[in-house]
Order: structure tokens, then sequence, then C-alpha cells
């Protein structure tokens, strides 16, 4: 069978996503148990056992997911060297409103006008997306580099009077700049895997806001227009599926469990986390555990949890790294690289897309 012609206009072979920046941002306030533990009947000692939370960040009255894209960004982008960008993506469950996209405005927040912008929506298994997404505008050619920020508000989405979810959730985001480079060069992101089971929905939802409901003859409950969670069904989908997805990718890396230096699942539930590890094979002391002082950020939970071990000196260069995260949809996905030398990440990147500034 005749295969069709290189097009010797499209990309070059082998053009892989390279991480060359990362940041994070989590806004200024700070709820712990104790806090809660005065308006919800619950204990510090409760929350820390069943989930592994000691305290969360919230954002203040009027600040909203943009504002905590756009900081995340800012610094993600001084750890590149402060690199013009051709494209942004949000990923988010709490867009700063349903239409539009969130990303428009964060890019032009930060001064890259004219680029390309717009959300990824899979719950906290959207910055695992989103890297897809990235790496595959990068290997088409169509993006030359990439600012993506995982940002949530779950303050905004969550009952405040919910013990269940209100003890878990916190606000934050994290990003990362991606340039396209060769696969086998440190910080190279590959062997993706993703899935979805939409059979699952009602297990993560919101079920008021949008057509389903808006379409309907009756106004939402209090209950429909906040977020919702089944945990014991959560528990177990997450750990499964996040497991199978892990080891997917790292089969597609040749990678052995025993290899990974550092895993960075979603921080939904130190539990969880733990199972996953257990189930993998892959030591509990290389599990990254941010979630503790910052509590499940959605899908800001592992580009935080990134930028975390990077600014703590956990990611040394070379670290093999695999992600991997869980969200509502249901969505689950996963990937590994190796971690890159910020340090030696040529910086002012400026002459791609300097006339789009």
């Amino acid at each position: 069978m005749s295969g069709i012609p290189p097009d010797p206009s499209g990309p070059p072979p082998g053009r892989a996503p390279v991480l060359c920046g990362v940041g994070g941002w989590l806004p200024p306030r700070v709820v712990t148990n104790a806090e809660l533990s005065q308006r919800l009947d619950t204990t510090d000692a409760w929350i820390t056992t069943r989930t592994g939370i000691r305290g969360r960040h919230a954002v203040e009255p009027g600040q909203a997911t943009s504002d905590l894209a756009v900081e995340a960004g800012r610094r993600a982008l001084c750890s590149a060297g402060e690199p013009a960008v051709d494209t942004v993506l949000v990923a988010t469950t709490t867009p700063d409103r349903p239409c539009p996209a969130t990303a428009p405005l964060v890019a032009a927040r930060l001064g890259l006008r004219h680029v390309a912008a717009f959300d990824v929506s899979a719950v906290c298994t959207g910055f695992v997306y989103g890297l897809a997404t990235a790496a595959g505008l990068i290997a088409a050619g169509v993006s030359e580099r990439v600012l993506l920020i995982g940002a949530d508000v779950y303050s905004s989405i969550v009952d405040p009077d919910d013990r269940t979810n209100a003890i878990i959730f916190g606000d934050g985001a994290g990003a990362v700049v991606l340039r396209a480079g060769e696969v086998d060069e440190p910080g190279a992101l590959g062997h993706f895997d993703l899935g979805s089971d939409g059979d699952g929905e009602e297990i993560i939802m919101i079920a008021a806001g949008g057509s389903r409901q808006r379409g309907s003859d009756r106004p939402p409950t209090r209950e429909e227009s906040h977020f919702a969670m089944r945990g014991k069904e959560v528990y177990r989908h997450a750990v499964t599926r996040m497991a199978a997805s892990a080891r997917a990718a790292l089969d597609s890396a040749g990678w052995k469990p025993g290899d990974v230096d550092h895993f960075v699942g979603h921080q939904a539930n130190l539990r969880i986390l733990q199972s996953v590890a257990d189930d993998l094979g892959i030591e509990r002391d290389r599990c990254a555990r941010h979630l503790v002082e910052v509590g499940n950020t959605g899908a800001a939970s592992i580009p935080l949890a990134l930028d975390h071990a990077y600014s703590t000196g956990l990611l040394s260069p070379g670290a093999r790294v695999l992600l991997t995260g869980f969200g509502g949809g249901l969505t689950w996905g996963s990937c590994v690289l190796r971690w890159p030398d910020l340090s030696q990440e040529p910086d002012g990147r400026r002459a791609l897309g300097k006339d789009r500034q």
C-alpha cells in the first residue's frame, strides 16, 4: 500500500513538548482544620485522619480563577526566562464565566495578545488533558511554545456548609511552559494515556447551571447548584483508574515502577495517593504529598505539586517523573517525563510571537 508523501511544509519529525518553566500561586488566606471545625460538625483529627489535609487556601471576596491563573502563569513564564508564547491553555472547572472562556482574558492580562487561547474542561484531570493538548499542538507544528495553567476556585462551587466537601477542596493555580524540542531531551513529555467513562458522570458533578438544567421547567435546588461527589465511589474509581492509566503510561515508556523517582498523582486525598502508589509498587516516599498544606485544588493540583517539589529541591535534573490524574466525567490520564535542568534553559526566547504582544 502506498503511503501519503510527507508534507515538506509540515512539522519536522520527532517534535516533542519540552517542559521549560514551572510556577504556582496560592491565595494568601489559609483556612485551617481548626477554623472549619468551629462551624462544621468535625475536628482537626477527623479531617487529618480521613484525608491527610491540614489546611487549604481560599480566595478573598471578589477574586476569581483568572486572578490566580495570571499569577501562576507569570511565575511560570519567569521560570522559563519570560519567553513569548503563541498559545495559552487554562484547565479549569471554575471559569470566571460560563461564556467566554477564561484563557483569552488570562492571556491578555499577561500581555500575550492575539495568541491562541482556550479552556480545557476535564475537571481534576484537566491539567493532564491540557498537557496532551499542548503536545498535539506542538507535534503538529501549530504551536512552538505553550503556557498551560491549571486553576480552580473550588470555594466558589462547594457549599461551605457541606462537611463532606468543604474540608477537602482549596483554591490555587499552577502552570508550566512547554516549548518545541526533541523527543529524547530532558523535559520532553511523552507516552500519554487518556480515558473517560461518561456513564459515571453523576459521581462527580454540579447538576445546575448547564443547558440540561436551564432547559428544564424548574429552578435548581441549593444542592444542585453546588459541587457534589460520592466519596466511596470516587475512591474506588480513582484508585483503579489512576493505577491502570499510570501503568499503561509506564509500559509505553518502557519504565518499571521502581524506575520512578517522583510520583505526582492528583492531590485528591492522601489515602488515594498512597493506595495508587501501593498498587503500582512505587514506594510511598516517592509520592508527592502537597495536599497536606493545600487540599484538593482540582486542575491546579498536579502543577502545584510539581512547583512545590521543584522549589523545595525534591526534583533534580534527570529524575523520572510519573504524572497521573482522575476527575469528573469520569476522566483520567497519565504521562511521563525526565525532569529538565531548568537553570540551563536559555532565557529570553523572545523572537517567537514578538509581533503578537
